[in-house]
């Protein structure tokens, strides 16, 4: 269901009605639907369970990069749910959240010997190492600290997602994870290694995906590769498939996660019922947009309404600096105005005053607004905050949380001393 709904004319955010989180705390402010987040992050974890498996079985990790809030992290992080991480920053801002180091996968094609020194530090619970010369790395610095680093592989199995070209990353020319014909040698060498313990397989395929007969070709190629390994001797203890199911911005209908997880989970029980007698393999999943993505919106306001012969404009005072994706991959955003007008429409683009062109965040809506007005961007939750800067010297919005019928600052609004305060003047 939708967090986001109007009464009374008023577009509201659960029993909060937007327009007065515009009043107490400013805009543009991403608001977040606790409801929504719990209930996203539930499809998974209830799913798992009704197919018998526990936190033994399974391990929902988080993709921490598609929303990293602390107060996201910690409510996800209550929920049960581990975390996908892709920086050392982000290790940190799990465990200020709260999260357990020992519930983290860390992924990423460049990891640093401080990254990898922070992660060793803290236990987590596997690297999902992609490259070789990354492998050597990992195994050097944790022979130098006296520790074994526990690894999967990222496996690119080069199955097309068939999504946006730059949120692929399965096919054989993206940066991504191992090739597949060269995992079998890369998992022999993993296994040689003095200070590395061979844990699992990860696989990645790309994001916002609609339909999971690619998620499953690539779990197919993967299974492969698992009986492959166990012939000459190196047993796995995790299969981690990745994230990726997309959510609706405008009239996509992604696949339902309980019948993908229902599909997913009869093919690996099926499998290793034949091959293994029913022994157990741990699968591990990296959401991130599927349970942030529809639980959050953009709050702005209108600041001009511009018409020209050509063309008509709602300048808003969010710009292209909070919400990337746009400008970024010409991103469709549904735009709802806060409070509903009973006069006629009009075609707009809803742009920002950033001095750039590309600076807009929807083309083309039917909206009927005037000047001083509110619209909520619609399906903003993932990757809106993560993905913003300080371009123009525009402080980056607050974020608010709302329970219910209250409404609380999780992320205050940044000022321009803010942004210039590690700066100095030459002497």
């Amino acid at each position: 269901m939708s967090y986001f709904s109007y009464k009374n004319g008023v577009l509201h955010a659960e029993n909060v009605a937007l327009s007065a989180i515009a009043q107490q705390f400013g805009s543009p402010t991403y608001v977040y639907s606790k409801a929504a987040l719990v209930e996203h992050f539930s499809a998974y974890h209830d799913t798992c369970k009704l197919h018998g498996r526990d936190d033994t079985g399974a391990m929902i990790c988080y993709s921490v990069k598609s929303n990293s809030n602390l107060a996201v992290l910690q409510l996800l992080n209550q929920l049960g749910s581990g975390f996908d991480i892709v920086s050392g920053g982000e290790l940190l801002r799990v465990i200020a959240a709260g999260g357990d180091p020992r519930k983290v996968i860390f992924s990423g094609v460049g990891k640093s010997r401080d990254e990898m020194r922070l992660a060793l530090s803290h236990d987590i619970f596997c690297f999902n190492v992609e490259s070789i010369p990354e492998l050597h790395r990992l195994n050097e610095v944790a022979g130098a600290m006296g520790k074994r680093a526990a690894i999967s592989l990222r496996v690119n199995p080069n199955v097309d997602a068939k999504t946006h070209p730059y949120i692929s990353t399965g096919l054989k020319e993206n940066k991504f994870g191992v090739a597949y014909d060269e995992a079998l040698a890369c998992y022999r060498t993993a296994a040689s290694l003095p200070h590395i313990e061979v844990v699992g397989i990860d696989c990645h395929i790309g994001s916002q995906l609609l339909d999971d007969a690619p998620l499953l070709e690539a779990l197919d190629k993967v299974i492969e590769l698992i009986d492959q390994l166990h012939s000459e001797g190196i047993q796995l203890h995790h299969l981690d498939i990745g994230g990726g199911i997309g959510i609706t911005y405008d009239d996509e209908k992604p696949v339902a996660i309980t019948d993908y997880l229902g599909r997913l989970f009869a093919r690996v029980d099926a499998w290793r019922q034949q091959k293994y007698q029913g022994a157990p393999i741990k699968v591990m999943f990296e959401p991130g947009r599927s349970i942030v993505g529809n639980a959050g919106i953009l709050l702005t306001e209108v600041q001009y309404l511009k018409h020209s012969a050509a063309k008509n404009f709602a300048v808003v005072d969010a710009a292209m600096n909070d919400l990337m994706r746009p400008a970024m991959y010409e991103a469709w955003h549904g735009v709802q105005a806060v409070l509903q007008r009973p006069t006629a429409s009009q075609t707009y683009d809803v742009v920002g005053p950033v001095c750039e062109s590309g600076d807009w965040l929807a083309r083309s809506r039917s909206l009927a607004i005037e000047q001083g007005d509110l619209l909520a961007i619609m399906s903003a939750g993932a990757y809106g905050m993560t993905m913003a800067s300080n371009y123009n010297t525009r402080g980056r919005a607050a974020e608010v949380m709302v329970d219910g019928d209250q409404a609380h600052l999780i992320r205050k609004r940044e000022n321009p001393g803010d942004l210039f305060a590690l700066e100095s003047t030459l002497a």
